[in-house]
């Protein structure tokens, strides 16, 4: 009888171990609880592995039966785990909420994937599309004066003190959108108002050496502009603004009989029909401004598709096209005529660029990324002057991505950039490039507090020239440089590592060290132009600049009320070896090497959202202290016939006899408020930059009146603005007012060229 009444348990016991020794599908799909978009490339984790999304939030895996814990993550929101019994093919859905707290906002730029911004493990600040939209930011580089540490003088970013002016040429800072490169092929340089400001997601800037990952150009750091996708309901938005400048606070100044002004507007579009992503976009700016003889005028045109063929393929292409005419000069005319150009400084012309990005995402079985991805860059400047040149580019990328049980995630690619370049400034002449990279980097989490990061790449570069370069002097001479085979060929490989520690919650510790590195752009060693009477003469025997960077930093998460955000504060110290500089040499400027340097410094970040009680705020403040130094410096007179060494060499056409590297700022302080109540939002905001000690002492005799002008300014500038804006129409439509420059401050960022007077800018925006 006792042996009958056990047949029932054992029966149960063989049956369980059946159901364990088998293999069951787990399928389900992660979408985002509030609207219901599919999220791609979410994490399903178990005991025994995992697996991670496709485009349409759909996950598929193995699994044995019994009872498991399944955890769903996704960066950026809370993480939801479920128990599940499986004891045969089982489905199971998660719907996970978007964590609220800037510190998991996420990143995808200090590793080429998706990563909290409390973990990465250099310093990251991220710009969300609403500070462009309320500032009414018409070009990238106007809201990245708002990021601590970031200076941009005439268009040029200078990240941490990294880079000074280079007059056009060359760029320590690598500007990508959506992850691919986007500099122009000859000068290596940004132009900011290529990128679609109607539809961007948001901005990230790596502060420090980022060239293990991207290679030449990102040795000062990264700014990745990350565009929008469709989503699942329709979106339209057009947008318009009228901007007037009033007349500067020294009457004297006025050239004009009529105010100067610009408008523009923008529409963009964004719909998916069935497995088609759709976004299309428009901008137009008309701008007459404040200095004489200065105008631009263009039109930018772009698009994204994305076609979903399988729920692991998907291929795209985006474009964009702006053609722009504008005339700008290079320094004023003298004290009494700040916003008058002096003779024969105008640049004009008319400037045609296209980009073409086609791309393929591939997720194979077992949930590992790869992406092929590619960008046809069509350059046309047709400059008076003898300035035109035109480009092309052809950039193409392979990324593997594998996510790793015990959370660990690779990535690797290899890179291929090819241009070809032909311009007046460099003689009529032929000039091709060729870059060749591969890359890796592994990443992995100890005991869910600790994440360390190692990372290389090698890097291949080839100029083809001509084998005799020959060009005029100052004096109507002709130099020629001899160029063996008509080949400067170079490989280096660059290294870099990190570590970010969490101790207790909300406490971020970091620590990092890169190697930076930069091959010199054709416009650096061949360009042949003048700007008025100070001529720009050529140096074929360019050599590249290394050098590297680290710091140690802190970031502590914080929470108000309904208040939160954190504070960050970090040390820096880079050094450079033959870093590039222009300096006026032989009666003209040239590229040079001009050794080694030394920049070291520290910075303190805030940023919040969040509701007091009824009112919603947003802060971004920092302030920024650099000590940029040569490591040479000697103000000792050179003695006749004696050749000056490195040290006399840097100090000799400084305007200063302080060892400090040109055209810095040792302090700058930055703070952008905004509060909204109901319907309501008024924003202040404020940028303190000291004066920058040290320029090249050419301009002080060159440029009429710049020695007095920076006497008087030699305490720095502190430029406040305000903005105010009122929804309507169920909040589908906002008016704004923006008020730049409320002082009417009459001030400069580069010698010679005059910023804006006080403007008032009326702006509407309505969505639908």
């Amino acid at each position: 009888m006792n042996c009958f009444k056990a047949l029932p348990f054992l029966a149960f016991f063989l049956f369980s171990i059946s159901i364990s020794s088998q293999t069951f599908s787990l399928t389900g799909k992660i979408t985002d609880a509030d609207s219901g978009e599919p999220l791609i490339g979410a994490t399903i984790q178990l005991n025994d592995g995992g697996t991670t999304t496709d485009f349409d939030g759909n996950y598929s895996l193995e699994i044995s039966g019994g009872q498991h814990e399944i955890e769903a993550t996704y960066v950026g929101y809370e993480s939801e785990t479920k128990t599940a019994s499986i004891k045969g093919n089982t489905t199971l859905d998660f719907q996970l909420k978007e964590e609220a707290t800037l510190l998991q906002t996420a990143t995808v730029t200090s590793g080429k994937f998706e990563k909290p911004l409390s973990e990465v493990t250099v310093s990251l600040e991220v710009v969300k599309a609403q500070l462009l939209d309320n500032t009414n930011s018409t070009a990238v580089d106007q809201v990245l004066q708002k990021v601590p540490g970031v200076q941009i003088i005439d268009g040029q970013a200078n990240i941490r003190g990294g880079s000074g002016f280079s007059y056009g040429a060359g760029s320590r800072v690598l500007l990508l959108v959506d992850d691919i490169p986007i500099l122009q092929a000859d000068a290596g340089t940004p132009n900011w108002e290529d990128i679609p400001v109607e539809n961007i997601e948001q901005i990230e800037v790596i502060k420090g050496a980022a060239s293990s990952l991207y290679g030449s150009s990102a040795m000062n750091g990264v700014i990745n502009v990350r565009t929008g996708y469709a989503k699942s309901k329709p979106e339209t938005k057009v947008t318009a603004f009228y901007t007037t400048y009033n007349d500067p606070a020294d009457k004297a100044q006025i050239w004009y009989d009529e105010q100067p002004y610009e408008y523009g507007f923008s529409a963009l579009h964004k719909q998916k029909f069935k497995r088609l992503d759709l976004v299309l976009g428009g901008y137009y700016l008309d701008r007459e401004v404040f200095n004489r003889n200065t105008f631009a005028k263009y039109g930018r045109g772009n698009a994204k598709l994305r076609y979903r063929f399988t729920d692991r393929l998907s291929a795209g292409v985006n474009l964009n096209y702006n053609r722009r005419n504008a005339s700008d000069f290079f320094y004023w005319k003298g004290l009494d005529s700040l916003f008058v150009e002096a003779p024969n400084t105008i640049s004009s012309g008319i400037r045609t660029r296209l980009n073409v990005d086609p791309y393929i995402t591939y997720f194979d079985k077992n949930g590992n990324s790869h992406k092929l991805k590619g960008r046809y860059f069509f350059t046309n400047n047709e400059n008076n002057n003898n300035q035109g040149n035109a480009s092309q580019l052809l950039y193409s990328e392979y990324q593997f991505l594998k996510k790793w049980k015990h959370d660990i995630v690779t990535t690797a690619g290899a890179v291929y950039t090819g241009n070809s370049v032909n311009a007046e400034l460099y003689g009529d002449t032929t000039y091709s490039t060729r870059n060749m990279a591969v890359y890796a980097q592994i990443e992995k989490k100890f005991f869910d507090r600790l994440n360390v990061s190692a990372g290389f790449r090698f890097e291949d570069n080839v100029l083809n020239t001509p084998e005799i370069f020959c060009h005029n002097d100052i004096f109507g001479q002709q130099i020629c440089d001899t160029i063996p085979n008509g080949k400067i060929a170079e490989s280096r490989p660059v290294f870099r590592a990190g570590l970010n520690y969490q101790p207790a919650e909300f406490t971020f510790l970091r620590t990092s060290w890169g190697q930076g590195y930069r091959f010199p752009t054709i416009a650096e060693s061949f360009i042949v132009t003048n700007f008025g009477p100070v001529p720009i003469v050529p140096n074929p025997t360019l050599q590249s600049e290394t050098g590297w960077s680290t710091e140690i930093g802190l970031k502590q998460g914080f929470r108000i009320s309904g208040f939160e955000g954190y504070l960050d504060v970090a040390a820096f110290w880079s050094e450079y070896q033959d870093m590039i500089e222009f300096n006026f040499i032989n009666l003209g400027f040239q590229s040079l090497n001009v050794g080694g340097t030394r920049i070291r410094g520290y910075e303190a970040t805030i940023a919040g959202q969040g509701s007091i009680g009824n009112i919603s705020t947003n802060v971004l403040a920092g302030y920024t202290y650099l000590d940029p130094k040569f490591q040479e410096f000697d103000t000792t007179p050179i003695g006749a016939g004696e050749t000056p060494t490195e040290g006399q060499f840097n100090s000799r056409f400084s305007s200063s006899d302080m060892n400090v590297l040109k055209y810095r700022s040792k302090h700058s302080g930055k703070i952008d408020i905004e509060s909204s109540y109901n319907n309501f939002s008024l924003g202040v905001a404020g940028i303190y930059n000291s004066q920058i000690v040290a320029i090249d002492e050419v301009f002080q005799s060159v440029v009429d009146g710049l020695e007095e002008f920076r006497t008087d300014n030699a305490e720095g500038n502190l430029i406040l603005s305000a903005r105010a804006s009122y929804k309507f129409l169920g909040e589908k439509a906002k008016f704004s007012i923006i008020a730049n420059n409320l002082t009417n401050k009459m001030y400069s960022f580069r010698p010679g060229l005059m910023e804006a007077p006080r403007s008032i800018t009326g702006r509407i925006d309505w969505s639908f």
